[in-house]
């Protein structure tokens, strides 16, 4: 078995102990390695940029809606494809939010997109500089 190769049973009961002991701290592991994988995603950027310009007090309701369409659509696991399929998994929604730019792309403004960068930066644990 490759695990008890790697680790021993004692080992892993110990590490374990360690994690649960500290719950706060292991809560926090967490949610910063599932947020700096979900950053990882080919059109992060993109579905930021999208929530940044849906929710600017100044962009009209019916881009809202587009944009909010889209990422409802990211955000909800039952639709064309699984996103449990390995690549093409996120296709559809990728295809859903680049029609949806498309669409409203006019309304998408430069700071909707520094904005979405920055988000990036720090999810990912980088700096941020401008260009």
């Amino acid at each position: 078995m490759w695990f008890q190769q790697t680790a021993s049973w004692q080992e892993v009961a110990a590490l374990t102990r360690r994690m649960t002991s500290d719950e706060e701290g292991l809560r926090r592991k967490l949610w910063r390695k599932l947020l700096r994988e979900a950053a990882s995603l080919p059109f992060a950027e993109e579905l930021l940029t999208a929530h940044y310009c849906a929710f600017d007090r100044q962009t009209p309701l019916y881009v809202k809606a587009v944009l909010v369409g889209a990422i409802v659509y990211f955000v909800v696991p039952d639709h064309w494809i699984p996103k449990s399929i390995p690549i093409v998994g996120y296709a559809d929604d990728a295809a859903v939010l680049a029609a949806a730019f498309k669409a409203v792309s006019s309304h998408v403004k430069p700071e909707h997109r520094e904005a979405a960068r920055r988000t990036l930066a720090r999810l990912r644990g980088e700096q941020h500089s401008r260009p």
